[in-house]
C-alpha cells in the first residue's frame, strides 16, 4: 500500500454503481418467495403474481467465514437435495404461533415443505450446499466463482456479522520527521536527483526546531521509491502516539493545528495517586483506513492475510486504500507505572489473566480473539476505559457510541485516550476535553469506579468464571462494562470489573 485516498464528496457521472444483493426475494401478500427478476418487472417493485405486495429482499442469506456471501438455499433446504427450479415454486409459510423461526416454513408447490428451525446451526447447511464462493460485490468476477471449502452459515441480512470492517487508524502528531519533510519537499526538484543530501540541507533555510540532520535525513527519504520506505508497524505507531500525548504540544507551538493537548495541574485536586497525568486533548486528526473486512466473526486487521480470514477490498492487487480523516478531542489519562507494574505482579492479577487465556488457548488461530494480547497491564487499562468512557458519557452528554477508546498497555506504556472524533464539527464542541479540569476529573474518575463496584446483573455478573464471546471476559456484561462496538478497540473482549475494584483490584480510593 501507497498511499490512502478520500472518499469523493459528491457523484460522479450521475449515479453510484451498485448491485442487487440478495437476489432473492419476497411478496408479503401472496408469500412468494423466488429470484426478484422473476417476481418483479423491471421497472416495478409489484409482485407480478398478485399484484398487490411490494417485494422486499430476502431476510436470509449463507456466508462463510472466507468472506464469501449467496443468497440462502431456500429449494435445497425444503427439498434436502438440489432440484430444477422451473419446475418448483415456493411460498414462505408463517403458523402464526410465535416469532421463532419453527413458526416458518418454506412450502413447495410440489407438497416439500420443510421448517427454518435449527437453519443457523454451525452445520445446519454443509450436507445441503457447499460453498460456491460467490462474491457479488465484485462485478466483473463470473457468475459461477470457483468453490471454496469453508462451510456456509445461515444470518440475518442486516446482522452485525455479515460485515466485520477491519479498520487501522492513527493520530495525526506532528513530528520533527513530519516537519522537516514538508520543509523540503516543495524545493526538492529544484535540485539534481544526484545532489548530496547535507548539501542541499546547508543551502536551505532552517525552518526553527529542526537541524540540518533533520532536513538531510528528509531528504534522503523523499528521494526513496515509495516502496521500498520503511513502513511503521502498528505498536510503533502507538508508542509515538503515546509519547506525544504524555509529552504534550501547547498551543503557541506552530504545528498544534491539528493536535494539542496539555497537561493538567493535579495538584490539590483529590486525585486518587494511582491517576499520575491527566491532559486535555483540545484537538485532534484521526486518520481511519479500510483494509478489508471479515465475515461471521471479526479478522485480526493486522494479520498477514494468508494466516486470517481478512477479505480483500479488491479482486486485483490495489496500490492504495480509502480513507478518512475525523476532527476531534478528548482526556488523555496515565496510570502511574509503579502501582500498575506492582498489581500486575499480584496474584490475584495473575490468576484473572489466567482464566482467559485458558480460553483463548481453545480458541482457532483465525479468529480475532486469538491473537489479542492478554497481560495484567491490556486488562486492568481495557476495564478502567470502559468504566471511564461509560462515566464520561453520562457527564459531557455525549452518546456512548460516539466516544472512542484508545488503550496504550504495551510494556512501558499505561495510557488511556478517551476522544469523540467525527468527519464534520460536532466533535469539537469542547465538552469532552472540559472534563479534564482536575476537580471535574476527579468527580468522574471516582464515580466511574463506584458505579463499576456493584452491576444488576450480580452475583452473577461479579461471579463469571468466563463470559462475552469465547469466554474472553470475566466480570463484565452490558449491564456494567460492556459498550457499543464502535467504541470498543477490542470487540468487548478482555474486560474485568473485579480487576478494578477492592479488595484486590487495581484502584484504591
Amino acid at each position: 500500500m501507497q498511499e490512502l485516498r478520500e472518499p469523493s464528496s459528491g457523484r460522479r457521472n450521475g449515479d453510484i454503481p451498485v448491485v442487487r444483493f440478495p437476489t432473492w426475494g419476497f411478496c408479503p401478500k401472496c408469500r412468494r418467495l423466488d429470484l426478484i427478476w422473476k417476481l418483479t418487472s423491471k421497472t416495478l417493485r409489484t409482485c407480478v403474481a398478485c399484484n398487490r405486495g411490494t417485494i422486499t429482499p430476502s431476510r436470509f442469506v449463507a456466508c462463510c467465514e472466507k468472506g464469501h456471501i449467496e443468497d440462502f438455499p431456500y429449494l435445497r433446504w425444503a427439498h434436502g437435495k438440489s432440484v430444477e427450479p422451473d419446475e418448483h415454486h415456493l411460498t414462505l409459510k408463517t403458523k402464526g404461533e410465535s416469532s421463532a423461526l419453527a413458526d416458518l416454513e418454506v412450502v413447495c408447490q410440489c407438497g416439500a415443505r420443510r421448517s427454518l428451525d435449527g437453519a443457523f446451526g454451525v452445520n445446519a447447511l454443509r450436507e445441503i450446499k457447499g460453498c460456491g464462493g460467490r462474491r457479488p460485490w465484485m462485478p466483473s468476477e463470473p457468475t459461477s466463482a470457483s468453490p471454496c471449502d469453508g462451510t456456509l452459515r445461515t444470518l440475518q441480512r442486516g446482522s452485525s456479522n455479515v460485515w466485520f470492517a477491519a479498520t487501522r487508524s492513527a493520530i495525526s502528531i506532528p513530528s520533527v520527521r513530519d516537519r522537516a519533510m514538508k520543509a523540503v519537499r516543495p524545493i526538492l526538484k529544484r535540485f539534481s536527483p544526484d545532489a548530496d543530501a547535507s548539501g542541499i540541507a546547508q543551502q536551505l533555510r532552517r525552518p526553527p526546531g529542526l537541524t540540518m540532520e533533520d532536513l538531510a535525513a528528509a531528504i534522503a527519504e523523499l528521494r526513496q521509491p515509495l516502496q521500498e520506505r520503511r513502513k511503521p508497524t502498528n505498536s510503533e505507531l502507538r508508542a509515538e502516539e503515546y509519547a506525544a500525548l504524555v509529552q504534550g504540544l501547547s498551543e503557541a507551538d506552530k504545528d498544534s493545528k491539528l493536535f494539542l493537548c496539555e497537561k493538567v495541574d493535579l495538584i490539590d485536586s483529590n486525585v486518587p495517586p494511582i491517576i499520575s497525568q491527566v491532559s486535555r486533548v483540545s484537538r485532534l486528526r484521526e486518520v481511519r483506513a479500510l483494509r478489508g473486512f471479515s465475515r461471521v466473526t471479526p479478522a485480526d486487521p493486522d494479520a498477514d492475510n494468508s494466516n486470517s480470514n481478512l477479505v480483500e477490498l479488491s479482486a486485483g492487487h490495489l496500490s492504495w486504500l480509502p480513507a478518512m480523516e475525523v476532527l476531534g478531542e478528548g482526556v488523555f489519562l496515565r496510570v502511574d507505572e509503579n502501582a500498575l507494574t506492582a498489581w500486575c505482579d499480584s496474584d490475584f492479577a495473575k490468576s484473572r489473566v489466567r482464566q482467559i487465556l485458558e480460553s483463548q488457548e481453545t480458541l482457532s488461530s483465525t479468529s480475532l480473539a486469538a491473537h489479542l494480547t492478554v497481560t495484567g497491564r491490556s486488562l486492568a487499562l481495557h476495564s478502567l476505559a470502559h468504566a471511564l468512557l461509560d462515566e464520561c458519557s453520562l457527564t459531557a452528554g455525549y452518546p456512548t457510541a460516539s466516544l472512542r477508546e484508545r488503550v496504550y498497555a504495551e510494556e512501558g506504556q499505561a495510557g488511556i485516550l478517551i476522544y469523540t472524533a467525527t468527519a464534520d464539527s460536532a466533535g469539537s464542541l469542547g465538552g469532552l476535553a472540559a472534563l479534564s479540569n482536575k476537580h471535574r476529573f476527579n468527580s468522574v474518575f471516582r464515580s466511574a469506579i463506584t458505579r463499576a463496584t456493584w452491576c444488576t446483573s450480580d452475583p452473577v455478573c461479579i461471579e463469571s468464571g468466563a463470559s462475552g464471546v469465547d469466554g474472553m471476559n470475566l466480570s463484565a456484561c452490558h449491564a456494567c462494562l460492556l459498550l457499543p462496538e464502535t467504541s470498543c478497540e477490542q470487540f468487548n473482549l478482555v474486560l474485568d470489573r473485579k480487576c478494578l475494584i477492592e479488595p484486590d483490584g487495581l484502584i484504591k480510593l
